[in-house]
Formats: structure tokens, C-alpha cells, sequence
């Protein structure tokens, strides 16, 4: 079901993804993407606040982060103690295959790199393809520092079609044996694999005490098609939400005119359970909304107050109509790239959207000026969820599920209308203003 597009101006454009190209590509781990995001918001004056430093509760943009996560704040001149949030929730990661404690493995003469995989990843979609490598170094020191390497360091190859004429019958990936990317010749070597992405990084690898790194394909992000109206990008899933939020929330800093304190919420942890201290399931963004509270010289009470009147808007990629598969969707609702926003919805709680929720999501896409779509899952197929039911659980706010359509989702690469990502930006930067 698509409703009608609102009245006004737009707020973004075709360049929000022109910049979300530039933010893909830069973010090829979690860690990357809480930088990039927090990056944009020192550009209008947000400053970063230590978790074991007291915190001011004067107005102002501010920011955490915690790893993989980050939750930053604008509060207005006129904000109370007890003044409610709006929360846009995302999540920076993204299924992918990620390097094991010893990494150094290897058969047959070839030299490999030992992963695992992490959330649900169609196996298929990394074969044949050049992988560079992403993520964070631990140093003795009790530091940490990023490290990208867009380089082809690595392949999973498949087997030839001549060793398994049965491939095209149906496919069947051993997660152990068939995932194992390659990356030279030789008998393998302890230490090499960390030893090279330290010294790649400018690094001592004497000083490397832990790691947290993962592949990612090195193709770039690409606009498609005969009038480039779809866009062909890795981790869509969820950074397209993130991207969204953080220019939303940007955007708002500085409005006199706000009547609630903006938040943008970017968990890590989403696609394996978001069990985790970075995770929408931790008291991460509980603590920091309580810590707000309490700065600007409010009470349990006030606490309470403001998260009475606080709505979240918890925004994830969500299931376009595939023309080859369109039989697996439900047939009343349809929603398609370039048609705007979706609203999510299922009954039993997989996505957190209610009547009242719907009624915010329709009021800030009617004053962005976007249409907007609505997702079910057709009643013979299993629903996905978020981190909308589980905000809504861990902090009893209001929540609404939204996100927009895509192909291809928790592949290595997906695509999703060229327009979709900047109307997502306008109608959640019309629900932070409130």
C-alpha cells in the first residue's frame, strides 16, 4: 500500500547518496561506520563525552562511542529535565566472515585465513569475489586502531563445474570446509596474517595484542541501471539507516524550534542477536538517555517523564518485491525501490509498529513530503525482526519499525532504489523535529 506524497520541499536530495556512496566505502567494519557517522556530526558542532567523565547538560550536540556503537544527543535551548526524546534506532553491522583467533590455516599448498561467519550470510554471495580486510587492532597499550586494507588480499573460490556437475541442481556450502578464503601459496605461517595487516597499518605488530577484523568485498558501491535509478552497494544493511539518521539528526541540531531532545541510536550486534554491550539488548542507550536526564539537574521522576513521551523510529533495511521470487511475498503489499519509505509491520511483535505508531510515521512522511509504503511478510513465510521490538521492551517508549525496500538482502552486495535513501533522510529528519 503506497500513500500519497505529502506537500513541501523535500529536504535532501540526490547528493545524500552521492554521500552515502562515499560513507560506504569507508565503512567497511562497524568501527569504521560509528567514525564516518560521527565524523558528519562534528561538521555542525557535535562533540564527543567520555563514558567515565561527568557529563554537562548544557545544550549542545554530543556523541558516544562504545566500539561499534554510538548514540549521540542534541539537546535544545529550551529543553527540560523531563523533556521527551525522539530516537532514531539502527544498527552498524552487517553479516559478513570474520577471522578467528589463529588465523593462519591452509591445504594443499595453498595459504588460507581462517574465519566464521557472522549472521545469517547466503554463503554463496562471497564465492569469486576480491575481499580486502577491515576492522580494529588491540594494542599492549590498551588502545585501538582501525585498519582497512582495500586491497584483493583474499578469494573463497568456488569449484570448477568439470568437479560438481550437480551445482546448478542446488548448491551446498559446508560453513567449516568450503568458506575458506585463500590468500597465497606456500605452507601457513603463525602470525602472518596479523603481522601483515599490522605492518600494512603502520603498526608494530609487536604491539598487537588482539584484533577484531573481517572481510569485505572491495567492489565499490555503484549507481545501476539504464537511468542509474538503483544503487549497488555492500552493507546497505544496515548503514543506509545510519547514514539516514546521522544527517537527520544533523540537520536538526541548531533548530530553536524543537520540542523534544533528538537521538540517533546505532547498535552493533543486530544480525546475531544484539546480546551484547554494544547490543540494543545492553543498557547502552538506556544509561546515556538516564545520563542526560540527570545532567541537565532531573530526577527518576523527570526520567520517567521523558521516556512517557519518547517515541523511537527504528529504521532497517526492509524486503522489495522480487519479479523472480514474487509469489514468496504477500500479495496486498507490494512495495517497490524509488517508492519511499516502508512501514513494517507484523502482529506478533517481530517488528514493534502499532496503530499509533503508524499514525507518527504517516504524520512525518506527510510533512517531509515523501510518500511512503507499508511491509507484511506473507503469512507463509517467517518475519524478520529488529531492534524496534527490543527497544520498545528494554525502555517501555513508544516504537515504530520502518526502513526501506530492497534485493538482495545480507548478500555481500544489494541494491535498493537510488531515491529511497535520501526520502528515508527527509522522513526522519521530519520525526526527530516532532
Amino acid at each position: 500500500m503506497t500513500s500519497a506524497t505529502g506537500v513541501g520541499t523535500v529536504a535532501f536530495d540526490r547528493s545524500h547518496t552521492d554521500d552515502l556512496i562515499a560513507y560506504l566505502q569507508a565503512s567497511p567494519s562497524p568501527y569504521h561506520a560509528v567514525a564516518g557517522a560521527a565524523e558528519r556530526l562534528e561538521k555542525v558542532g557535535f562533540r564527543q563525552v567520555e563514558e567515565t567523565s561527568a557529563w554537562e547538560g548544557t545544550p549542545g550536540g554530543r556523541y558516544l562511542i562504545r566500539g561499534g556503537a554510538l548514540i549521540a544527543w542534541y539537546v535544545p535551548e529550551n529543553a527540560t529535565a523531563a523533556t521527551p526524546f525522539r530516537i532514531v534506532g539502527a544498527h552498524t553491522d552487517s553479516p559478513n566472515l570474520r577471522v578467528k583467533p589463529i588465523p593462519d590455516t591452509g591445504a594443499a599448498g595453498w595459504r588460507q585465513v581462517a574465519v566464521e561467519i557472522y549472521g545469517g550470510v547466503p554463503l554463496n554471495t562471497w564465492l569469486d569475489r576480491d575481499l580486502g580486510l577491515s576492522g580494529r587492532l588491540a594494542l599492549r597499550d590498551g588502545s585501538s586502531r582501525l585498519v582497512q586494507l582495500d586491497e584483493p588480499l583474499l578469494r573463497v573460490p568456488q569449484l570448477a563445474i568439470h568437479l560438481d556437475r550437480s551445482v546448478n541442481d542446488g548448491m551446498v556450502l559446508d560453513r567449516q570446509r568450503h568458506l575458506t578464503p585463500i590468500w597465497g601459496l606456500g605452507s601457513p605461517t603463525e602470525g602472518a596474517l596479523i603481522e601483515y595487516v599490522a605492518r600494512s597499518a603502520g603498526i608494530d605488530p609487536a604491539l598487537v595484542s588482539g584484533w577484531d577484523l573481517m572481510v569485505h568485498d572491495i567492489q565499490p558501491p555503484s549507481y545501476l541501471g539504464r537511468d542509474r535509478d538503483l544503487l549497488a552497494a555492500p552493507r546497505l544493511d544496515n548503514l543506509l539507516s545510519v547514514h539516514a539518521g546521522a544527517a537527520a539528526l544533523a540537520s536538526v541540531s541548531g533548530n530553536p524550534g524543537l520540542a523534544c531532545v533528538p537521538v540517533l541510536a546505532a547498535f552493533d550486534h543486530e544480525e546475531n542477536g544484539s546480546e551484547s554491550d554494544t547490543g540494543a539488548k545492553g543498557p547502552l542507550l538506556a544509561t546515556a538517555l538516564e545520563r542526560s536526564v540527570f545532567a541537565r539537574g532531573g530526577t527518576l521522576d523527570d526520567r520517567a517523564r521523558a521516556l512517557a513521551g519518547t517515541v523511537c523510529l527504528s529504521s532497517d533495511m526492509g524486503h522489495a518485491v522480487h519479479p523472480n521470487y514474487s509469489e514468496r511475498h504477500e500479495p496486498g503489499h507490494h512495495p517497490l525501490p524509488n517508492g519511499g519509505p516502508i512501514l513494517k509491520v507484523n502482529v506478533n511483535n517481530r517488528y514493534a509498529t502499532n496503530g499509533i505508531g503508524r499514525a507518527v510515521f504517516a504524520d512525518a512522511c506527510e510533512r517531509a513530503g515523501v510518500p511512503w509504503q507499508t511491509f507484511v511478510s506473507n503469512n507463509a513465510m517467517p518475519c524478520g525482526t529488529t531492534i524496534g521490538p527490543i527497544t520498545a521492551a528494554r525502555l517501555g517508549i513508544t516504537t515504530v519499525d520502518c526502513g526501506i525496500a530492497a534485493l538482495s538482502m545480507h548478500s555481500s552486495r544489494e541494491l535498493c532504489g537510488a531515491d529511497d535513501p535520501f526520502l528515508l533522510a527527509a522522513a526522519l529528519k521530519a520525526f526527530l523535529e516532532g
